[in-house]
């Protein structure tokens, strides 16, 4: 049977890209919600809760995504993206209703973190089938497309703030959450495929050659992904000598990128109050951080399937740093602006860029465990961000103080990027095509590695 390769299998790829995008959207709006409900959980009556103790439960939910991002990165390898995207959406939809209802600070923290087990497992399985769906040569800005997908959220949420927290506080918003369940499990219960390495994996070839005719996939490269990988499958294989090296400075520059992600997106309209701007200004920073992020991350992605990943990645960081610098100072509003703007594609943009770096840059056999291995490590990082933005608050020493810090882990995520090494296949001493923004000839890893 030809593979199909036209018109036909490129929507029908598009659509596996359409669902993991509309998960992520609400992936992004349920953690991006808590930064906009700050405000209003400070001044939750009853609850008397300091910007410490907030930071906090706002890093719940990310400790949450830490274990279920480790865990489901191996765990799909084993089951296939299919079943854990189903039950993560379903999981964190419903603990997002229970988050909703909280009755005190404590009960609200353990739910954020239950939250953040199912908000973690669905990004892995969302990368590696948008990656394994996407055209060769389209897979950067095809998942930088569905990626963001978390700025939408973000859009979404601080929009929502805008309408209903000043009169209805935080819960309505928190609830709001819960629509994957109405809008998003039926369409993935009904049209998501199965990853078509995973099928191969489990020896399921007559489901895997008709998924790939379906969908346009190149069967004949993933099979030979799968002998070049052969006993390399699982988390061990990450750790192997010819890979030790990248994949720590993948997860450490995963760290910082998320870091920049959750400490802006938790603290960002809390600064800018804090800077002297009235509530429906400091939200307006958050909707500009995500538009930025949008437009930002879609742009670097589809320069990152022209000239590499590398240093559109870099470039990315850099600009944050710059930008960051810019923030801590007083400026016109109208330069604030677009330095938030371009601020949101050097943190969620970043991200975007890591993401797609590390799925390109592994075979389909291990593809979702080295996201889950990236985003896991990431996630200490996004821990990291809301109680440092809390910290830095309580303390009292000046709200440019959060901008100093963040331009760090922006400064050392473009040195991390930088400093991965070209990725090589056994027994030659070129790059692996697995980083070719191309589907053949030198790749542009090549010559920027």
């Amino acid at each position: 049977m030809s593979q199909a390769t036209g018109p036909a299998a490129a929507r029908s790829g598009l659509i596996v890209v359409a669902l993991c995008f509309l998960t992520i959207v609400f992936d992004g709006y349920d953690l991006i919600v808590y930064g906009s409900a700050v405000p209003s959980l400070l001044a939750e009556p009853g609850w008397n809760m300091g910007p410490a103790q907030v930071g906090a439960i706002g890093s719940y939910a990310l400790v949450g995504m830490l274990i279920g991002a480790l865990a489901a990165g191996a765990i799909t390898d084993a089951l296939g993206r299919r079943r854990i995207m189903l039950i993560g959406i379903t999981w964190f939809s419903v603990l997002m209703v229970a988050c909703s209802l909280a009755p005190n600070p404590g009960m609200l923290g353990l739910l954020r973190f239950l939250a953040g087990l199912g908000l973690g497992g669905v990004i892995p399985s969302a990368i590696a089938l948008t990656v394994e769906y996407a055209l060769r040569g389209r897979r950067q800005l095809y998942n930088a497309l569905m990626f963001a997908g978390y700025s939408v959220g973000g859009v979404i949420a601080a929009v929502l703030a805008l309408l209903l927290l000043a009169d209805h506080g935080w819960r309505p918003l928190l609830a709001i959450g819960a629509a994957p369940l109405v809008i998003v499990l039926p369409l993935a219960w009904r049209f998501l495929p199965e990853s078509v390495g995973y099928l191969l994996a489990k020896g399921r070839d007559d489901e895997a050659r008709t998924l790939a005719d379906r969908y346009g996939v190149d069967l004949p490269a993933l099979r030979e992904e799968r002998a070049a990988a052969a006993g390399k499958a699982g988390p061990r294989a990450l750790f192997r000598r010819d890979g030790i090296t990248a994949t720590l400075l993948f997860g450490a520059a995963s760290f910082c990128g998320l870091l920049l992600v959750y400490g802006l997106n938790t603290w960002l309209p809390q600064i800018m109050r804090q800077a002297g701007y009235p509530l429906g200004s400091a939200l307006t920073f958050l909707l500009v951080l995500n538009l930025g992020a949008i437009v930002g991350g879609v742009a670097a992605s589809a320069l990152a399937d022209r000239f590499g990943p590398k240093p559109v990645t870099v470039g990315a960081f850099l600009l944050a740093t710059a930008c960051l610098l810019v923030l801590s100072q007083r400026v016109d509003t109208g330069l604030l602006f677009v330095a938030v703007a371009i601020a949101g594609l050097g943190s969620v943009g970043t991200q975007i860029l890591v993401n797609g770096y590390v799925a390109v840059h592994y075979p389909a056999s291990i593809r979702a465990t080295a996201l889950g291995w990236a985003l896991g490590v990431g996630r200490a990082g996004a821990i990291v961000g809301p109680l440092f933005g809390g910290w830095v608050l309580a303390s009292g020493i000046g709200f440019e103080w959060n901008f100093y810090g963040f331009a760090v882990p922006a400064l050392a995520g473009a040195i991390l990027i930088a400093l991965i090494p070209k990725r090589r296949t056994a027994g030659t001493t070129t790059a692996s095509t697995s980083d070719d923004p191309t589907t053949s000839g030198t790749t542009k890893e090549e010559t920027t590695a």
